[in-house]
């Protein structure tokens, strides 16, 4: 699907696993690596390579927020909004990322530099609110916080 360097990659993944469908998630990492997300062509492409159906291919991928089922912005911005961090202002920082963003949750802006997201929780109650931009945690967060890290992306 990708060519022969990933096809080589996705083998040694699944090298180590004793069956095959156990390196379902790791897979599905190097195919939103190479890809950027992943749809419905790499969900048959993956369920067919680890002898599975690509309803279980894409029940675990509509399942985990790490996994994204439609192209995002540059930076992708996820606000947990489980009840730690809505008690903490969850909402109110949603309310100003919109704002600041031109973007509703769900959305990609018009440049294609942000996207935005509320998630489930994140396993930082104890620090909320927080947000997860791309890979990395931000917690404890104000609105001049979020302004400093957004304002400071290159």
């Amino acid at each position: 699907m990708f060519g022969p360097e990933f096809e080589k990659r996705v083998d040694e993944l699944v090298a180590k696993y004793p069956e095959p469908r156990g390196a379902l998630l790791p897979v599905l990492w190097e195919a939103q690596r190479a890809k950027g997300w992943i749809d419905t062509e790499v969900e048959v492409w993956i369920a067919e390579r680890l002898g599975t159906s690509a309803s279980q291919v894409h029940g675990v991928v509509s399942f985990y927020t790490m996994y994204k089922q439609r192209p995002m912005g540059k930076y992708h911005v996820q606000v947990c909004t489980t009840l730690s961090c809505m008690l903490r202002g969850s909402d109110e920082l949603v309310d100003h990322l919109q704002s600041k963003l031109g973007i509703k949750p769900g959305e990609v802006s018009e440049d294609g530099r942000f996207s935005l997201v509320r998630v489930e929780c994140l396993g930082s109650c104890g620090t909320a609110p927080m947000l997860q931009l791309n890979d990395d945690f931000h917690e404890d967060l104000t609105h001049d916080a979020v302004d400093q890290l957004l304002d400071g992306l290159p």
